[in-house]
């Protein structure tokens, strides 16, 4: 089983060679400390940042540059830093090559809900339903099951949706799977995961074709 490193780790080996990826709030951000050192990425936050690197060291934050998050970060050589008109211009403008985002729910169909639970407090949607409606290649960093133990990945979604049928790839901390017509494709287990304890931990329709290999991090 993974924990939000591991996801992390998993997700980044998605990342190509002269990609613009935006990373989203929570274990998404954790992406651009493993991306392989022999590629060039671009990592954009929708607060105004182009070419963000790794988390900071302990003493050397600077809380004049944070993420989306409000989290310090490090920039690369050549970052550039913008207003949120030009950031959403990029976003929209479909620019992004890769989004990486967090949820709460997501459906077999490819819908996900990932900005409100009814009944909480929530500042608004932020940049998520434009990420979501613009980027062409979206993958999900989640738990698999709530803390209930209840699944996560649905039949369809039970909270308000952030957008429709996008999805393309989720890593959890059971496995990886893609979205496909017919329903969540299992492509790779997390290490010490049987096939047995994904299925028990996914509502939604599984697609298992063959022997499912254990992921490599």
């Amino acid at each position: 089983m993974l924990d939000k490193t591991g996801i992390a780790k998993r997700i980044a080996k998605e990342v190509q060679d002269g990609y613009y990826v935006n990373l989203g709030i929570g274990i998404p951000t954790l992406v651009a400390n493993y991306v392989r050192e022999d590629i060039e990425v671009e990592f954009q936050s929708e607060n105004g940042v182009l070419g963000m690197g790794p988390f900071p060291f302990e003493g050397e934050e600077d809380a004049d540059v944070i993420n989306a998050g409000k989290q310090t970060i490090t920039t690369l050589p050549g970052a550039s830093f913008f207003d949120s008109a030009m950031s959403f211009s990029m976003i929209r403008g479909k620019h992004v090559d890769l989004t990486i985002l967090g949820a709460m729910e997501v459906a077999e169909n490819g819908d996900i809900a990932n900005w409100k639970i009814p009944g909480k407090m929530v500042k608004g949607m932020g940049g998520a339903m434009d990420l979501v409606a613009s980027a062409e290649n979206i993958i999900v960093a989640m738990m698999h099951t709530n803390r209930a133990g209840e699944s996560k990945l649905l039949k369809k979604c039970s909270l308000p949706l952030t957008g429709v049928g996008c999805v393309k790839k989720i890593v959890t901390n059971l496995a990886v799977l893609e979205v496909t017509k017919d329903g969540f494709k299992l492509l790779e287990r997390a290490p010490g995961v049987t096939v047995e304890e994904i299925k028990k931990a996914t509502e939604g329709n599984l697609i298992i074709e063959g022997e499912v290999p254990e992921m490599s991090l």
